[in-house]
């Protein structure tokens, strides 16, 4: 089998952890942003590329729950999945995760015609957290040394 990323277990929890960290950071912008009007905006470059439809507009909430605190308490989950260990509970949030922001994605493109640059940051960050993942659970447990 060949293993294109060799790292030890530890390497790779405190990548997730990093990973998952940056991810609550993001999602905690778009939380914030749902949550109050900054003076200071990022994410607002033009009318097509905002984050506004996503933190204010029709794809803020599914099923009456802001979309960003998804992201947040997956991210959160991530963390503490990484932090005790359990590989499978982080390829699950992954899985999860990357689907749910693809469909965030998707609407943002195609329905409401919108880039937010921090959803797709966040998607980003989710698919490589997938991606190690998916890596992780397919290859030989090097030594922890």
């Amino acid at each position: 089998m060949l293993v294109l990323f060799p790292m030890n277990n530890n390497t790779y929890y405190k990548i997730i952890m990093l990973l998952s960290v940056f991810g609550m950071v993001l999602a905690f912008y778009l939380f914030y942003n749902y949550l109050t009007r900054p003076a200071f905006q990022i994410c607002t470059i033009s009318e097509t590329i905002n984050c506004d439809e996503v933190t204010k507009g029709t794809l803020s909430t599914l099923f009456g729950v802001p979309v960003s605190l998804v992201g947040l308490l997956g991210y959160l989950g991530i963390l503490m999945a990484a932090s005790l260990a359990k590989p499978k509970v982080i390829l699950g949030f992954a899985l999860f995760g990357t689907l749910f922001c693809l469909r965030l994605t998707i609407l943002e493109i195609f329905v409401v015609k919108v880039i937010c640059p921090v959803c797709i940051a966040c998607q980003i960050n989710m698919l490589v957290i997938l991606f190690l993942s998916i890596v992780h659970s397919k290859k030989p447990v090097l030594n922890e040394s």
